[in-house]
């Protein structure tokens, strides 16, 4: 008797799972700028519901917040054609993100849906976007090198597998150039990259000139760009965390790349100012405060794979004191300061060495590198120290030794520093020459 193969119903159970249930219902009071208030409707915060408008359609809105009876929702679209007492259904689950190979090479919105035009994913199982960090019980030690073919980040700020690292910059200073970089360059087996709040056109821009279509088939995006409403913008880095982590616990190395937590923190402010939460410094509500660590928090080193976290942070005028700059600073094991004034003269990437650290670095390298770090880093500190007094020709040489060699090898040091990121540095060329810019590591 011949055997029936077994038939394939993944497709169709991800349907069916996807499909509205609704368990309760309720209408629309009133709406307030971003918000709308519903009453009748008993579901519990974070749960999802349906919103159906004039036309018909359905908008897909999260429970915020209660007040005085009535539910607060956040839609995750667009509130145009929905009025007082238009229907509100309740979906009885939460936001779940799409997970497996067949992410691979596609770009997502904020809540996870297909944006690249095309065929709808199927077969893909859901995760939940919101759970906690794995206890530190779980994670393992970063020994491994991250390597990233960037002499700068390599010899002086050397990242590990499964570090979070955060790379501070103003406007026009080269930071998506060198995220693109990080990101195409990562020997990581898949990247997953969050574009939070960017312009349309550098969505693709990105997708385009710095993934490129190689990249791209390893890759997962997740666009939220600054057009999309408020809730999308401050799901979106945690659907990417929880794309990443989907892969990771399937046995990959992961590299997570965020652009930018910036952006994040404003639809945070949105959303929080929106529900009445009082705003704090600068105007971010509390709650940001609180989300920041629980978004960073879940990268990491584990036994079945391990997530590289990189996030971007814009700095506004070059303040690196900015409330969310300064606390995202605090949760991450290292940074990686951006110069305006590096990038005026045309000194790419513009990464001030000196401004920046790798807390991981220390563990992670041998002892010959260690000591050409510290006296590159040492020669270019006392250069930049006497530079006022050296271009005017106030300082005398033989003053100090120290001094000496450093206007003696500050042109190497410059060289080193300047790269190409069309033209990837190995580590072991990369080492070669940070030992010849400092003249041996003595």
């Amino acid at each position: 008797m011949s055997r029936v193969p077994a038939l394939d119903l993944s497709p169709y159970i991800d349907l069916v799972e996807r499909f509205p249930s609704y368990s309760a219902e309720g209408a629309v009071t009133q709406i307030i700028g971003i918000t709308a208030e519903c009453r009748g409707l008993s579901i519990n915060l974070g749960e999802l519901c349906a919103i159906e408008s004039q036309s018909g359609s359905l908008i897909r809105a999260e429970a915020i917040g209660f007040r005085e009876g009535t539910t607060v929702l956040m839609p995750l679209s667009d509130l145009r054609g929905v009025g007082p007492g238009t229907r509100v259904r309740a979906l009885s689950r939460r936001l779940t993100a799409p997970a497996g190979e067949a992410l691979l090479g596609r770009v997502l919105d904020g809540i996870g849906r297909v944006q690249d035009g095309g065929p709808p994913l199927l077969g893909c199982r859901r995760v939940p976007v919101h759970r906690a960090a794995p206890p530190p019980a779980e994670r393992l030690p970063i020994q491994e090198v991250c390597e990233t073919g960037i002499r700068a980040i390599d010899g002086l700020l050397t990242l590990g597998k499964g570090q979070r690292i955060g790379i501070f910059a103003g406007a026009g200073v080269g930071k998506s150039t060198l995220l693109g970089a990080l990101a195409s360059r990562s020997r990581a087996a898949i990247t997953v990259i969050g574009l939070i709040g960017e312009r349309g056109r550098e969505v693709y821009d990105f997708v385009r000139d710095s993934l490129g279509e190689q990249g791209l088939r390893r890759s997962v995006v997740v666009a939220a760009p600054s057009d999309a409403p408020p809730l999308q913008r401050l799901k979106a880095p945690f659907v990417a965390t929880a794309i990443a982590e989907s892969f990771m616990e399937a046995g990959h190395d992961v590299l997570l790349v965020m652009d930018s937590l910036t952006r994040f923190g404003a639809a945070a402010r949105q959303v929080g100012l929106a529900l009445g939460e009082p705003p704090t410094a600068k105007g971010y509500p509390p709650s940001l405060f609180s989300e920041l660590p629980r978004l960073v928090e879940r990268p990491g080193n584990y036994r079945s794979g391990s997530i590289t976290g990189i996030y971007t942070v814009l700095v506004e005028g070059d303040d690196l004191n900015d409330p969310v700059a300064d606390s995202i600073r605090s949760l991450l094991d290292g940074h990686i300061v951006l110069s305006r004034s590096l990038a005026e003269r045309g000194h790419f990437p513009s990464v001030d060495v000196l401004a920046s650290v790798s807390r991981l670095m220390p563990s992670l390298i041998g002892e010959s590198q260690r000591a050409a770090a510290e006296k590159f880093r040492r020669l270019l500190a006392v250069y930049r120290d006497h530079k006022d007094l050296i271009d005017v020709g106030a300082y005398k040489p033989g003053a100090d030794p120290l001094v000496d060699e450093s206007v003696q090898r500050i042109g190497g040091l410059d060289e080193y520093l300047r790269q190409d990121l069309l033209s990837p540095s190995p580590m072991p060329a990369t080492l070669e020459r940070l030992t010849a810019a400092v003249g041996g590591a003595a």
